[in-house]
């Protein structure tokens, strides 16, 4: 069974662009529970790294927060058993403690304390002299740069090994995630951290079984460098997150059916055709940007009209009915009813921005 896996290994994985697997359970509930679900996660023969939550923050009281460092022991015994290493969640400089003394071998920050600077602080300072990886959720909001900040408190206790986990984001009202992926954040910390592993959780940003595999897709599409799901071994009575979790052999499943690819190519047919391909995106990105500039030139002029007439910036009806012809034009043309409300959003923007000036612009 054993198949001595290490934190460095799993860690030089990551930053080798070798696709990395954390899987287990929500939750550590009892100690046959955590080790029933492990072995059978490492039969699969697909998993780096065990996880399970000791400490489990939640919305309301009452609901199960976790059995705290009385679950340390078996994700001990699970890894003894396995050769698989584990992480778990902290969240206070207690936690980091407790698993420091039980041999943990990565940590992870989840979003609940990814929020709050204080609270990432103290994580901070009780890792401080500490040589152990560190994955670092994105807090609850999206809000970037209070995930940089996180990351960057790490970094000033002398954390070296520092990965990011992209569990999505919180939003109001019914949609098709549990959190809402916002893709284009950890895109953009990914531009300007080049360097950093990110990983995506689609457990949690899905809340449901049926849609993991297309989201742990989308991030392989993405070039992150690994995923961290939920596996439970009776999934349906697990005792929180029972909708997203699978069961070890869903797992394997799952994971045979994802297509893992390669940031570049050094074919010469490939890179000649995208060179190509590219060159044309290049063409079409001035001319749109051209186009946006002379908009805005007219948008200057109409902003000057109002305010010879005494006009309101602001056009509801007109707002309305460029919408409703766009998103139809657009659909026509293949372009999402979100992508269109986006893209119109920025240059409405521009626009009463633009508008704004010229209006009260005082006049020399």
């Amino acid at each position: 069974m054993e198949q001595t896996t290490t934190a460095q290994s799993v860690w030089q994985k990551l930053t080798h662009k070798d696709p990395v697997i954390i899987a287990g359970p929500c939750s550590a509930e009892t100690e046959l529970q955590v080790l029933e679900t492990v072995i059978r996660l490492a039969k699969t023969g697909k998993v780096d790294m065990i996880r399970a939550g000791i400490w489990k923050p939640r919305t309301k009281p009452g609901n199960f927060e976790g059995v705290g460092a009385e679950g340390l022991p078996w994700l001990q015994k699970a890894k003894e058993i396995t050769g698989l290493p584990y992480t778990v969640e902290v969240a206070t400089g207690k936690h980091v403690e407790d698993s420091l003394k039980h041999g943990v071998d990565i940590l992870w920050i989840g979003a609940r304390t990814t929020v709050n600077p204080f609270s990432i602080q103290e994580v901070a300072d009780a890792l401080a002299g500490v040589d152990i990886p560190v994955l670092v959720k994105n807090p609850i909001n999206p809000d970037l740069d209070l995930w940089i900040g996180a990351i960057e408190r790490l970094q000033k206790v002398g954390i070296k090994q520092i990965g990011v986990i992209h569990r999505g984001f919180s939003n109001y009202g019914d949609t098709e995630f549990r959190n809402a992926p916002m893709w284009h954040i950890p895109i953009e910390l990914k531009r300007r951290m080049p360097d950093l592993p990110i990983i995506c959780d689609p457990s949690h940003i899905c809340g449901r079984r049926d849609i993991l595999l297309e989201t742990a897709q989308k991030a392989a599409d993405l070039d992150y460098d690994g995923l961290m799901i939920e596996s439970h071994e009776d999934p349906d009575k697990a005792w929180s997150d029972a909708k997203q979790q699978i069961t070890p052999e869903q797992l394997g499943e799952m994971l045979g059916k994802i297509v893992w690819r390669h940031e570049s190519s050094q074919k010469e047919e490939f890179l000649n055709a995208l060179a190509k391909f590219r060159e044309q995106i290049n063409h079409i990105d001035d001319e749109v940007l051209t186009l946006l500039g002379n908009r805005m030139k007219i948008s200057e002029k109409i902003g000057l009209y109002k305010k010879e007439n005494n006009i309101t910036i602001l056009q509801t009806n007109r707002w309305n009915e460029i919408l409703e012809k766009s998103i139809k034009k657009g659909e026509k043309l293949g372009l999402t009813k979100d992508f269109i409300l986006h893209l119109l959003d920025a240059v409405h923007l521009e626009s009463i921005n633009r508008q704004n000036r010229v209006m009260n612009k005082h006049e020399e």
